[in-house]
């Protein structure tokens, strides 16, 4: 069944007597053009599984399905049951019912694919889980473009801070682009973007985020001042900066990946 058009949707949903849902955050991706965007984003070979969060009423599912994968996906409303019946007939498309936050991403197969229209409320943390999982070889997902601008943030700039940094020390991310409202039913009152990030082998490092976590908690103190309402000790700090060659009065934002990683030695 083609979902894509909002008449389409409206119909179906009329049908199974449902609306979207605010608590799920479902906005439903109904332009054909966009969806063949994620589909071509992920770039999928046939046979290969694909895992899915957020699938709404199974129209992305259907689109990666159609270009040869196995889809996996993660759902949390089981309302939605009857009309995967229906819009998922005969497709390989496996639905496990649960919460994507709580999903163990570490059991996945090691350099699986990952796409979904991901509800708002969980794009930040459900992308920080997936990278950390280290089983993910491409994430493809759409989500708030701010969100997506936080991603691919570069220091200096108001959207550089944590995700910024979490994103550039696991992968390197593009924003492929941009989403109107109404490109969704019903249509957000947001512009969305597909965000394509590349994982690398990067472990953890829960000391490097801790300190990143200090130096963005009061983004508008210095990073000495931040970092010393953090517990680190400011004399430590300053002679780090010193060596780097970076003034006391500096802020966080300011720094690249690589001086956090040169601060965390000479204050560790």
């Amino acid at each position: 069944m083609k979902l894509t058009s909002p008449r389409v949707v409206r119909d179906l949903l009329d049908r199974y007597g449902l609306r979207a849902d605010k608590r799920f955050g479902q906005n439903f991706l109904v332009e054909r053009g966009y969806l063949q965007k994620i589909v071509e984003a992920v770039g999928l070979e046939p046979g290969q599984t694909v895992y899915e969060v957020g699938p709404g009423l199974g129209t992305l599912s259907s689109a990666l399905a159609e270009a040869g994968a196995r889809v996996v996906s993660i759902e949390m409303d089981r309302r939605l049951e009857a009309v995967y019946a229906e819009t998922l007939a005969g497709l390989p498309v496996q639905i496990i019912w649960g919460d994507a936050l709580t999903f163990d991403w570490t059991g996945v197969s090691p350099r699986s694919l990952f796409a979904g229209n991901l509800p708002y409320n969980i794009a930040t943390p459900l992308i920080t889980k997936l990278l950390l999982s280290g089983r993910f070889r491409r994430i493809v997902a759409l989500v708030q473009k701010e969100v997506a601008l936080r991603m691919t943030a570069q220091p200096g700039t108001a959207e550089y801070g944590l995700l910024s940094l979490r994103v550039q020390y696991h992968a390197q991310a593009r924003r492929i682009v941009d989403l109107p409202p109404g490109a969704f039913f019903p249509p957000p009152k947001v512009t969305s973007s597909v965000i394509r990030l590349e994982p690398n082998a990067n472990p953890d490092h829960p000391a490097l985020f801790r300190l990143i976590e200090a130096a963005f908690a009061q983004r508008r103190k210095t990073l000495i001042n931040a970092l010393k309402a953090g517990g680190y000790a400011s004399e430590e700090v300053s002679q780090a900066l010193l060596a780097l060659n970076l003034p006391p009065q500096v802020r966080g934002e300011a720094l690249s990946l690589q001086q956090f990683e040169q601060l965390l030695v000479r204050i560790s």
